[in-house]
């Protein structure tokens, strides 16, 4: 495995770069607070997530305060986060914002469009811009208003886009095209930062 790249690191947190096919919470087989931990010699903690399939920037917590800090800003939509997707066919408008509903299943892992909320049930929104189109395949900036489980990968293939490589929801082969470009916070002493990794330079 490649080594953990590193955006930012302080006495609060570190923001990297998590790997395609590592967990992004502790678990079996690789995963990043074990890398972290490793590479930091403390404890790190997980705020938010990425699935395994998905490469990109995260940011890990280094106290129990600065997690309940960081948890509070991503409930409350506070972190902006940017990803990019490549997906077959793609929207006509090239650029829009979606709402859906979803419900997890988890015993399959999966989730699912849903028509009325019910329980399990939670709110999905995003917004997206198609940025090249190319031989019916368009990459789309989506922006995450929440962090719904496959929620970017969900709510376009429910509209017949489904992303490049997913398996899960569209029987794809390959690497799944998701990528986490970037995340925009206010850090511990006030200050909002953007913290970015293009997927040609991770």
């Amino acid at each position: 495995m490649s080594e953990i790249r590193v955006l930012y690191e302080d006495d609060n947190m570190i923001v990297c770069v998590k790997p395609r096919g590592v967990l992004s919470q502790s678990g079996s087989g690789p995963n990043m607070p074990a890398l972290l931990e490793e590479l930091t010699g403390s404890a790190v903690y997980p705020v938010h997530r990425l699935d395994r399939e998905t490469a990109g920037v995260m940011v890990y917590a280094k106290t129990r305060e600065e997690a309940g800090r960081l948890s509070a800003l991503v409930s409350g939509g506070k972190m902006k986060k940017i990803y990019y997707a490549a997906v077959r066919g793609g929207p006509e408008e090239d650029e829009g914002e979606w709402t859906d509903l979803l419900f997890r299943d988890r015993n399959k892992n999966k989730s699912y469009v849903v028509k009325r909320m019910r329980k399990g049930v939670k709110e999905a929104r995003l917004a997206y811009e198609v940025i090249a189109r190319r031989e019916g395949i368009a990459l789309c900036r989506v922006r995450l208003f929440t962090g719904r489980t496959h929620q970017i990968r969900v709510q376009f293939a429910s509209r017949g886009f489904s992303l490049i490589g997913d398996s899960r929801y569209a029987g794809g082969k390959g690497e799944l095209a998701l990528y986490a470009y970037s995340l925009t916070f206010e850090t511990a002493d006030g200050r909002e930062k953007t913290f970015e990794c293009s997927p040609d330079s991770s």
